[in-house]
């Protein structure tokens, strides 16, 4: 792909209306230090210097569409609580259409709190009600869905197996989406993927695949990825392969994209990043290789950084350039 093709597609982002429905959470840092153990019990003593938290789960996939220049919309289930307000606070700051979700005082906003000393996480706190919402909540959040579902280019499902996407939920998106001709992508739980049926795409990784066919090994990835979108009825699917890249099904045909990335630090939130390039980029008309080959580069950018993290059009291109330039 040439440079000036891959700005072009980038820059088209911003013409792009893409709406994300599913577990909203927060990921909140408590950031300290250890200088002795608890007199109480044999546990260490964290001094906090000081507290960051980002927009996680489901959020991170709407925050990754935002922060490439596309018209954010999110849909999903809150707490009426602090966290709550907080974390829909967070998303207006960035310009990102919350009308959508829907609040109730019957479960908690997730949060996932991690407290951590130098470069070590000590310990996890999570807030959350992972049973599925209740009907009169599958109610609302349909209702707020067809109501803005006109002028949309895309649907992302970001399934973290929280609740929100039942199998109601999801069959009924999946069904407008048909009938309106949307993309409607989706980021899979495999203990759910019979509920994908339908779909444009999904964007497992190997054991999210293998697991979505009810097997434990991986045996033979073209076979892998071809029964799981059969089994679906996908359009597509893209297959991610950690280091060995991802391997993009469509129709008969496989291709594989190697690796671009050279440093690992975290793979967190990089499942989210491509979704939302890969999406983006199918909505924007381009080829599906196309589409995969810059979801890849984007993956090689975010996995460079450390904790949930999102990757901008001008990051994209620099890597890009890097990448283009070394095989020149």
């Amino acid at each position: 792909m040439e440079k000036s093709r891959l700005e072009e597609i980038l820059n088209s982002f911003e013409n792009l209306k893409v709406a994300v429905v599913g577990d909203m959470m927060l990921d909140d840092y408590l950031i300290g230090s250890v200088e002795r153990i608890s007199p109480e019990a044999p546990v260490p003593v964290v001094s906090i210097k000081k507290e960051r938290f980002v927009l996680g789960g489901a959020a991170n996939v709407v925050n990754n569409l935002s922060t490439l220049g596309a018209k954010a919309v999110c849909f999903g289930v809150v707490g009426e609580d602090f966290d709550g307000e907080r974390l829909i606070k967070e998303l207006e700051a960035k310009s990102i259409e919350t009308s959508g979700i829907v609040k109730t005082n019957d479960r908690p906003t997730i949060v996932k709190r991690r407290i951590i000393s130098g470069t070590q996480q000590l310990l996890r706190l999570d807030w959350e009600d992972a049973r599925a919402i209740p009907e009169n909540l599958e109610d609302n959040l349909l209702e707020e869905i067809e109501k803005r579902i006109d002028g949309l280019n895309a649907i992302i499902l970001s399934d973290y197996d929280k609740g929100v996407l039942t199998p109601r939920v999801v069959k009924r998106i999946i069904t407008m989406c048909r009938e309106r001709g949307i993309i409607v992508t989706v980021d899979p739980k495999p203990k759910n993927a019979l509920n994908y049926i339908g779909a444009t795409s999904m964007t497992p990784n190997r054991k999210e695949a293998v697991e979505c066919l009810g097997k434990k090994s991986f045996d033979n990835m073209l076979e892998t990825g071809k029964e799981l979108k059969e089994k679906l009825q996908l359009d597509n699917l893209l297959l991610t392969r950690s280091e060995e890249g991802m391997s993009l099904f469509h129709g008969d045909d496989v291709i594989n994209i190697p690796t671009y990335a050279k440093e690992v630090f975290d793979v967190t939130g990089a499942g989210d990043t491509v979704i939302s390039v890969f999406t983006l980029a199918c909505a924007a008309g381009v080829t599906l290789h196309e589409a995969a080959k810059i979801a890849n580069t984007a993956a090689g950018v975010v996995v460079g950084k450390m904790g949930t993290s999102t990757v901008t059009k001008e990051e994209i291109l620099e890597f890009y350039n890097r990448i283009y330039n070394e095989w020149k």
